[in-house]
């Protein structure tokens, strides 16, 4: 991805805009750094100081302004520094970018080095600043202390420094941090840097250090350095897309390559160095947080590494892009920038010595900490993998191996990698070589340090492994005490086969490695998304209107992708296809209809073309199988191919027309260089007219197709808004600092928060409600649990991010969890405060139980999160963070407990800063305005997630007061069953009415088993309803009942299996109330026996036409509930026995003309008509006349016989209305409802029981009933074990 669009519009093909020279002011003298936030108490020679860009060339470029405070900024992110004689002065290398604010970006590449001071103003200043040192810290002027005097420099050096300072048994002053002026030499850091549109980074690293080599070369250089600056500046193109360039640094010629337009883009930082860096693993995990955009910090001493880690990654997710802030060297005076509530991917240096665990940082519930000298990651708590991960790792170790380079993190690379300095520079004392060489094999090996060796260590190692006759000749001149030149003195670079340098070797084999690797991570994008064209939603007419319209249009179809993929794919595609980066790519794949495609996405699409052209997707379509790369070859070979042969050649540097005597050559001086000459380019170059020519035409066809389409500012306005959050603070302004400026950041931070918050909620609502919507308003809404929990998972997160945001002071991994803490410890003490004083509040005030089923549930911040810590379960902040608002959410007062937390406005203010989000009082209003909004949709995120833990449920039975029966003598008891198991039978002290017990979680709950054990006098009982409530979630069931347990009595039912509804919270009143007639929709009990089993048949009889709808709905019902995910299906029992269930419907249809009331006669229900004909079958039987019959009619026969005996003969007392529930309910699961339906309907009984207009005596309708019925054979009924209890079949 790195560099696709760099070079992009405007910008002329030229390899480098500017060159620039920073280090030290002499005119302004020593200025302390107060950004780099140094302590005073360091030795002067350790502090850092104020560093100035002294000059680039040219003076500006039309479209890459030059951005001082930028550039001198990330040159030397920690200012100047001094050494002195006895000090390591290593040349150091690294890279920086700047990301412009439409996201194009534009590569530094510095060399750091030392250079003498001559100054005698800052000698002196240097010496008065150690002298008052010396007054101010006497001690530390003692030989015995440290022997290094490292500063933090750029900290680019390593701390590899310190084992190469005198041992301080010879340590003079300047040694041990000292300096004196008369004595003692003074050396200052400066930086060289190229700043380029495209990130060769090999290329611009070796044009820089031959020009450090010839400023401190013995001889002056062939050509004055004015030529070699001039050239790569101005006559040095780009490589053309898919070409090979060679052009001329000072010593050797420097080539470099470009992907052709089929290719992954351009990267060549090298993953080589990456990889043993971390390791696999944790580079996959790292890979997959970036995905997921995460927070992810880097951490080490070393800029370069910074830099490598952090391009590394984000290479990998071809064909996406990061969008949030990408900081990969983030500068000391930036470190407010951490406090970023969003996304961010930055790099942060440590210094020496320093311990992780003293690193303040402001957030870390979503943080991935990668400390990269370490080796080691720290993740987020709770993510989804990264699928096929295992095979993945298998995969890139197998590529990293080919190579010689160990995938574990830490381990030394078999081949050494380019090393962070130039070699070549460096002279080697042969004093110390064995020693040292034996002393940098073993740090390389022991502590992995990867190619961060000190020059001169390095130069030692390669010397002695590379060649056997140099080992045999460092070995006589380390007797004779000469000293060796590293490898220039043995040919340029050190000549390899066919005229090729080692370096180059070594280029090539990082760029085959480089396109190897990130080929693995790319065929793992094509596979996953091979269809994803299918799924984008093209719905407008044009670019202006889909623009203006980008907020509210569906742009992916997210619930049709995520049911076409693997299932062990889908926790983690769920939580990506929500990314802003995903996002992006949709966008842009929609926006290429009317502009031309974005590059990824070109070479994306024409990968999934070649790939289908190949049908390699349509057998595995829905595999989860792991298919490995099959163009790691060929990518290879390409690269191979343009490197060994130069497509291109560029103009050789050459003697400018020069002022006579100026910049005059002084070996180890960088010597001032001519402006005049460097600020223009050639005129008469063929390749800048040809560039010209072609620019001229681009900006024709540009303003053409502005009067085409829309006002180009406009676009960019409306793109702005559209790429939503944290798309405008991708980079923070490095060149302005003032408060004025920081405070306006944090203010975009507070508004992107906010809109965050606004489309996070509106898309839960919108996916609730959607779903419902989409099903004609009926049923549960069909909104995946996977999509429901990635989406609360990423309100859990923006939660954590607002809460991070202007800290004063982090105490915890969860900012959330730490505030309500404070919020708990304040109000448990005024607790006891007024616990203490003599007036007290009384008891908590509670609904009257009169009015209400049950006594109120006491709602309350501090009684939440009591719930949650006694949770053992979890472990950590960040987990206790997320249950509190899954809870919270779950009982609808997210938005009312999180305003209680606020209002303490006291402590709200000793937690916060001023610009914090909390402390925005309108935006706080919105916030929780949007937060209250998910009230109006019913979430189970609680219950759903901790299946383990155990609840404390409360059930209450109402009996019909009016006929005043609520005292009863027999003992009742009650079984509570849900989606999870049930509670086993629990006995209730007589007349109370009442129970409350602890069980694992029980899930959603579906039915309550009622009974009792029919003893004393008074057994006779007459229940409204049950009513079961969650005490944690505050969740309450109604369970109607509308009838009578006793023998003798309605149906004689001891026991009553009760199918259960949640009670919507205003229904609390009316739950008391039996007498009123429950709605056509309520209360599946109480309905069916009122308008059906009621005495004389009085209340609303169903006319034939809506019995059948109703049997049709029921059945329907059914078959959508197979047709959901398994994961998704809700509670079948519901639909078998519930208000509008299956069992209800038939009731319906065998009650129709039956003769149930008689004269002076108990009332007879159909489970009566089902006996007699049984009977008369069995009788038949027996006497023979059923011999006749054909085979599988006997069979059925028997069937039917045995099932009726079976529920008869089970020891329940259910009544004769539930063993008919229990035959329809048998009868669908095994199948033979249709085949006893013919034999009830020839059964001679049906005439005396059944009117002649009865459903039951008209075939044709028995026919369609049969039919209907027939397809519920296709699906697999399971029925719960509190509906089968007790039948032995």
């Amino acid at each position: 991805m790195s560099g696709t669009n760099a070079a992009s519009g405007a910008a002329p093909c030229r390899f480098a805009h500017y060159f620039v020279i920073c280090g030290i002011d002499t005119e302004t003298g020593l200025e302390p750094d107060e950004l780099a936030g140094e302590n005073f108490e360091q030795s002067p020679l350790k502090r850092t100081f104020k560093s100035k860009v002294l000059a680039h060339y040219p003076e500006n470029v039309e479209w890459n302004p030059f951005d001082q405070d930028a550039v001198n900024m990330l040159c030397m992110p920690k200012g100047l520094s001094f050494r002195t004689q006895a000090d390591s002065r290593e040349p150091q290398f690294h890279s920086f970018l700047i990301t412009r604010e439409d996201g194009s970006r534009t590569y530094g590449f510095v060399h750091t080095f030392y250079e003498e001071v001559t100054s005698p103003q800052i000698c002196s200043a240097m010496q008065t600043l150690y002298q008052m040192h010396q007054a101010e810290n006497p001690s530390s002027a003692t030989p015995s202390s440290s022997s290094s005097s490292s500063s933090s420099m750029d900290s680019l050096a390593s701390s590899l420094d310190e084992a190469d300072s005198p041992s301080s048994s010879s340590c003079r002053s300047a040694a041990c941090g000292g300096y004196d002026a008369s004595r003692d030499t003074l050396y200052v850091s400066k930086a060289l840097c190229l700043i380029t549109p495209m990130p060769f980074m090999h290329a611009c690293r070796r044009f820089l250090s031959q020009v450090h080599r010839a400023v401190t070369a013995s001889l002056p250089p062939p050509l004055p350095l004015e030529s070699y600056v001039h050239n790569i500046l101005y006559e040095v193109p780009l490589p053309p897309p898919g070409r090979s360039l060679k052009f001329h640094g000072v010593y050797e010629p420097i080539v470099c390559q470009r992907p052709g337009p089929g290719e992954l883009p351009l990267a060549d930082f090298p993953l080589g160095q990456t990889f043993p860096l971390l390791g696999v693993e944790n580079l996959v995990q790292l890979f997959n947080c970036t995905l997921l955009e995460m927070q992810i910090l880097l951490y080490s001493q070393d800029y370069q590494r910074l830099m490598t880690v952090a391009e590394g990654i984000t290479t990998l997710l071809f064909p996406f892009q990061w969008q949030h802030v990408y900081v990969p060297i983030l500068p000391a005076s930036l470190l407010h920038f951490l406090d970023a509530p969003v996304p961010y991917l930055m790099g942060l240096q440590s210094k020496e010595g320093t311990d992780r665990s003293k690193l303040e940082l402001p957030q870390e519930a979503n943080l991935c900490f990668v400390d990269i000298d370490n080796h080691c990651i720290e993740l987020p708590e709770d993510f989804p993998q990264f699928p096929n991960k295992p095979e993945l790792i298998q995969e890139l170790s197998e590529v990293l191996l080919r190579y010689g380079i160990s995938p574990v993190g830490g381990a030394p690379p078999t081949s050494v990698p380019t090393s962070t300095t130039t070699l070549g520079s460096v002279s080697v004392s042969t004093r110390h070589t064995g020693l040292k060489s034996q002393q940098a094999l073993r740090e390389l090996e022991d502590d992995g340090r990867n190619g961060n060796l000190g020059g001169e260590q390095l130069a030692v190692l390669e010397l002695l492994q590379g060649n056997a006759t140099l080992e045999r000749l460092q070995a006589l001149a380390k007797r004779t005490g000469v000293r060796v030149e590293a490898l220039r003195g043995v040919g340029g670079e050190g000549e390899a086969q066919g005229g090729r340098t080692a370096v180059d070797e070594e280029e090539l084999r990082n760029a085959k490695l480089n396109v190897q690797l990130r080929e693995v991570f790319a065929s793992r994008f094509t596979m996953m998304f091979a269809d994803y064209e299918a799924f984008v939603i093209q719905s407008a007419p044009d670019l202006e209107s889909w623009l203006t319209n980008r907020e509210q249009m569906h742009n992916f179809d997210k619930a049709s992708f995520l049911s076409d993929q693997p299932e062990p794919y889908l926790p983690f595609l769920s939580h990506f296809i929500e990314t802003q980066m995903f996002a992006t790519f949709i966008d842009n794949k929609i926006m290429s209809q009317w502009e031309e495609k974005e590059p990824l996405l070109r070479v994306f699409d024409g990968r999934i073309d070649k790939a289908r052209l190949y049908n390699v997707r349509a057998p595995s379509l829905r595999s989860s199988n792991y298919q490995r790369c099959t163009i790691l070859k060929e990518s290879a070979q390409a690269i191979e191919q343009r490197l060994l042969k130069i497509d291109h050649t560029a103009i050789h540097p050459h003697l400018l027309d020069m002022k006579i005597g100026q910049g005059k050559y002084e070996q180890g001086f960088f010597p001032k260089l001519q402006s005049d000459v460097l600020s223009v380019g050639p005129t008469n170059n063929k390749w800048s007219n040809r560039t010209a020519t072609a620019q001229r035409r681009k900006d024709r066809h540009r303003q053409q197709t502005e009067h085409l389409t829309l006002d180009n500012d406009l676009k960019e306005k409306y793109m702005q808004e559209a790429r939503s959050l944290g798309k405008n603070l991708r980079q923070p302004k490095l060149s302005d600092l003032s408060p004025a400026v920081i405070a306006q950041t944090n203010w975009k931070f507070v508004e992107g928060l906010l809109k965050e918050c606004r489309m996070k909620t509106k898309r839960m609502l919108v996916e609730k409600m959607g779903r419902e919507a989409v099903e004609l308003g009926h049923g549960e809404a069909n909104i995946t649990g996977l999509e429901e929990n990635t989406l609360i998972a990423s309100l859990c997160d923006l939660l954590e991010r607002i809460w991070s945001h202007g800290l004063q002071v982090k105490q915890g991994k969860s900012a959330l969890w730490s505030h309500l803490l404070h919020y708990q410890a304040r109000e448990e003490t005024l607790e006891q405060q007024q616990a203490e004083s003599p007036v007290s509040n009384g008891p908590e005030r509670r609904k009257s139980e009169s009015s209400l089923g049950m006594p109120s549930l006491r709602e309350s911040v501090i009684q939440d999160m009591r719930h949650i810590q006694s949770m053992g379960e979890i472990k950590t902040d960040v987990g206790r963070a997320r249950a509190w608002i899954r809870l919270s959410l779950e009982k609808k007062l997210l938005s009312q407990h999180l305003k209680r937390l606020l209002s303490r406005q006291a402590l709200t203010k000793k937690l916060y800063k001023r610009y914090a989000f909390l402390r925005c009082e309108e935006e706080k209003e919105q916030f929780l305005f949007h937060l209250l909004s998910l009230n109006t949709v019913d979430y189970f995120c609680f219950t759903s997630v901790f299946t383990t833990i155990m609840i404390p449920y409360r059930a209450v039975i109402i009996p019909i007061k009016k006929l005043s029966n609520a005292m009863t003598t027999s003992n009742p008891w009650v079984c509570v069953s849900g989606e999870l198991g049930d509670s086993g039978v629990r006995q209730i002290t007589k007349n109370v009415l009442e129970i409350t017990f602890d069980c694992q979680n029980l899930g959603k709950l579906t039915t309550v088993q009622l009974g009792h054990d029919n003893s004393g006098l008074l057994a006779k009982w007459l229940v409204d309803c049950v009513m079961v409530r969650n005490e944690i979630t505050g969740h309450t069931y109604k369970f109607p009942c509308g009838r009578w347990l006793g023998k003798g009595v309605d149906d004689g039912s001891l026991e009553r299996v009760l199918i259960g509804e949640l009670a919507s919270p205003n229904a609390d009143e009316d739950c008391g109330r039996g007498c009123r007639t429950p709605d056509m929709q309520h209360s599946p009990g109480q309905t069916r026996r009122a308008s059906i089993t009621s005495m004389g048949g009085r209340g609303y009889k169903p006319t034939s036409a809506q019995i059948q709808e109703a049997i049709g709905e029921a059945v329907n019902s059914i078959c959508k509930h197979f047709h959901k995910p398994e994961k998704e299906r809700g509670s079948l029992t519901i639909l078998l026995c519930g208000e509008v269930g299956l069992v209800g419907a038939l009731e319906l249809f065998f009650h129709n003309g039956f003769k149930s009331a008689r004269l002076f006669q108990k009332t007879v229900f159909v489970w009566d008509f089902v006996e007699k004909a049984v009977a008369y079958m069995e009788s038949a039987d027996q006497m023979g006349d059923m011999q006749e019959t054909a085979e599988p009619l006997g069979l059925t026969c028997v069937s039917l016989c045995h099932y009726v005996s079976a529920i008869n003969s089970s020891p329940r007392n259910i009544g004769k209305d539930g063993k008919f529930q229990l035959l329809v309910c048998l009868g669908a699961r095994d199948r033979l409802l249709i085949q006893w339906l013919p034999l009830l309907v020839e059964c001679p009984v049906i005439q005396r029981m059944y009117e002649e207009s009865a459903l039951l005596r008209d075939r044709t309708t028995v026919n369609d009933l049969i039919a209907v019925l027939q397809t519920l054979h296709d699906f697999p009924i399971t029925l719960e074990a509190s509906l089968v209890k007790g039948i032995d079949l």
